[in-house]
């Protein structure tokens, strides 16, 4: 059953006990009591004697809700004898929680007619009927409409390559074609080194045979010249 039918169904509310209340009295213990008003009805608990700043109630009512009604007020006055009775503080409740749960266990707080913090007040409230929501309901595992079903898992491998037609090779690492276009050709004015060039480089070839130092006598080309006298002398 939807929030919206429930009108005419009816709402729980006991009435627990009030905290730290403001203080109306000088002399003697204040008496307190809570009043209740939802719509048209309204309810009131006994005085708690002496109850002073934490009177206790323990009181049940039951209202009948009203359509698009969802808040409850209460106030919490102090009884006296001889004069008015005065005001502690109020409260709004909120019953969106209580009517989708169907059950609520709260304490909300009071305000002075100043809009000061003047305690708080204990409310159980119970409609009986709430219902869960369908996934509450459902038997075996739960499901989750709003997310979409997983993909194959043959189709998500970590490690996997990925398809070629979803991510386009950029080929930032590949080998380039081998295309004279792409490269110029060396210019030949530049330096070849040696194909016969290794590391470390050779010394320069000896000739054969190595020189000797000094080097050995060469047979000379020069012949003394011809004798200009006649030998021997003719004699005198």
């Amino acid at each position: 059953m939807s929030i919206s039918g429930i009108h005419g169904l009816p709402l729980e509310v006991t009435v627990v006990g009030c905290y730290n209340l403001e203080d109306k009295e000088w002399v003697s213990r204040q008496d307190p009591y809570v009043c209740l008003e939802y719509g048209s009805a309204r309810y009131r608990t006994k005085t708690c004697t002496d109850g002073g700043k934490n009177p206790t109630f323990q009181e049940k009512f039951i209202f009948t809700l009203i359509e698009g009604l969802r808040e409850l007020n209460v106030a919490v006055w102090n009884s006296n004898t001889l004069v008015a009775d005065d005001l502690i503080g109020t409260g709004r409740i909120q019953l969106h929680k209580v009517l989708s749960q169907g059950f609520e266990d709260c304490t909300w707080p009071l305000q002075s007619k100043t809009g000061r913090h003047s305690g708080e007040v204990r409310l159980i409230m119970h409609y009986p009927n709430a219902q869960q929501p369908e996934k509450f309901k459902t038997k075996g595992a739960p499901s989750f409409p709003e997310y979409a079903p997983s993909a194959p898992f043959t189709q998500v491998l970590p490690y996997s390559h990925p398809p070629a037609a979803l991510y386009p090779s950029t080929m930032p690492y590949a080998t380039p074609p081998l295309s004279y276009n792409s490269y110029p050709p060396p210019s030949t004015a530049t330096y070849q080194p040696s194909p016969y060039a290794g590391y470390p480089p050779q010394a320069p070839s000896a000739s054969y045979p190595p020189q000797v130092y000094p080097p050995p006598p060469q047979p000379s080309t020069y012949y003394p010249p011809a004798p200009t006298a006649i030998y021997p002398p003719p004699p005198y």
